[in-house]
């Protein structure tokens, strides 16, 4: 992998990064700390991005690029945070109940894959 690849998905992994807590600040402010908002958020809408670029990117750059790089490892990795949501949801369990963190762990498996199908059939549509 040349540098320019290593490069392109440490910065947009700085930018993601960012973004993700930005999210969840503002999550946290609109919401309160009762339910992981922020972490639900980050995906669904991290999950919905993914199926936009990686529709665009398939119609207009076929070979993998410093672009792709950038954006889907880069900036979507590091903005969706599946570790963190899997520590939200072990830490329901253990605080607040089973119930609430069996939604929380559907209502993020259904509307992360649901976003990224939302994203790729947005991509689809005529323009």
């Amino acid at each position: 992998m040349s540098a320019s690849i290593w490069l392109a998905v440490g910065a947009g992994g700085a930018l993601g990064a960012m973004a993700r807590h930005g999210v969840s600040r503002a999550a946290m402010h609109w919401m309160g700390p009762n339910f992981p908002w922020g972490t639900l958020s980050a995906n669904v809408i991290g999950s919905f991005a993914m199926g936009v670029i990686i529709a665009w990117l398939a119609r207009h750059e076929p070979e993998p690029s410093a672009l792709r790089a950038f954006l889907t490892v880069g900036v979507l990795g590091a903005f969706t945070t599946f570790s963190t949501f899997a520590l939200d949801a072990v830490s329901l369990a253990k605080d607040r109940s089973l119930t609430i963190a069996g939604i929380y762990v559907a209502a993020s498996v259904v509307l992360s894959i649901g976003g990224l199908a939302a994203g790729l059939l947005a991509m689809r549509a005529p323009s």
